[in-house]
């Protein structure tokens, strides 16, 4: 079996009063990346600060690369090689594209260049460049002149900078025009290219599952399909019922 990078059993989260999280079960293996699916308010974003740290649940246990991290910071699960891009994007504003990019810069296990042990390449400055070249064109801008777009790839590229293992992505494309949408779809598909392991959220389930190895659908903070791309393809009834569609 493939190293399991994360490794959430059992996790029961609350806001308050309210069960957000009821005993759910979620994996990631190393090179896998999945499409975490389900309506709004279904418990997609409470999963991922759950793993994080952000909202620890109250019960169940979350497993890093066979860590235990319940109980601890956030900078912790980070440092653990685990990038997130949060809903709303969080940039510096005050701060350049230049300088997003170089404070998250990071070493992987390879020297510059060169393949790790997992096949995986250090995403060096030049490289995110390369891969977000509308961003070069705007290195000495601030983050707040940038459009959403744009700030959406730095927010991508500058969690590239630490060199992940995972890369988790919340409402990957939320309120992109399309073009630029199908640019941050691209991008992910280099990602994915690239070794890295990803947990996309995005209501697009088309583009989702043309790059996802497999699929989780929350219904009030459980899983109620786990799945192959494909094995969610074949059935519709699954995206009629849970995702409207």
């Amino acid at each position: 079996m493939s190293e399991l990078l994360i490794n959430a059993q059992g996790l029961n989260t609350f806001y308050g009063a309210s069960h957000i999280l009821r005993g759910i079960d979620f994996q990631v293996a190393r090179g896998e990346t999945i499409g975490l699916m389900g309506r709004n308010g279904m418990g997609k974003s409470t999963l991922l600060k759950s793993i994080m740290g952000i909202v620890p649940p109250q019960s169940g246990s979350v497993h890093i690369k066979g860590q235990a991290m319940n109980g601890r910071p956030t900078f912790e699960v980070a440092q653990m090689g685990i990038a997130y891009v949060p809903e709303g994007r969080g940039i510096f504003g005050n701060l350049s594209v230049k300088e997003n990019l170089v404070m998250a810069s990071r070493p992987g296990q390879a020297s510059a260049g060169a393949a790790s042990s997992a096949g995986q390449r250090d995403w060096t400055y030049e490289r995110v460049l390369e891969t977000f070249p509308r961003l070069k064109e705007r290195l000495n801008h601030g983050g707040q002149q940038l459009s959403g777009g744009e700030q959406q790839m730095l927010t991508i590229g500058r969690a590239l900078m630490t060199n992940p293992d995972v890369l988790i992505l919340d409402e990957a494309t939320e309120g992109l025009a399309p073009l630029i949408a199908r640019e941050i779809w691209r991008i992910c598909s280099l990602i994915k290219e690239s070794g890295i392991s990803a947990i996309i959220v995005d209501k697009n389930w088309k583009h989702v599952t043309q790059i996802t190895d497999r699929n989780v659908i929350l219904v009030k903070g459980q899983v109620v399909f786990e799945g192959s791309s494909q094995a969610l393809h074949d059935d519709p009834s699954v995206l009629e019922q849970h995702l409207g569609v």
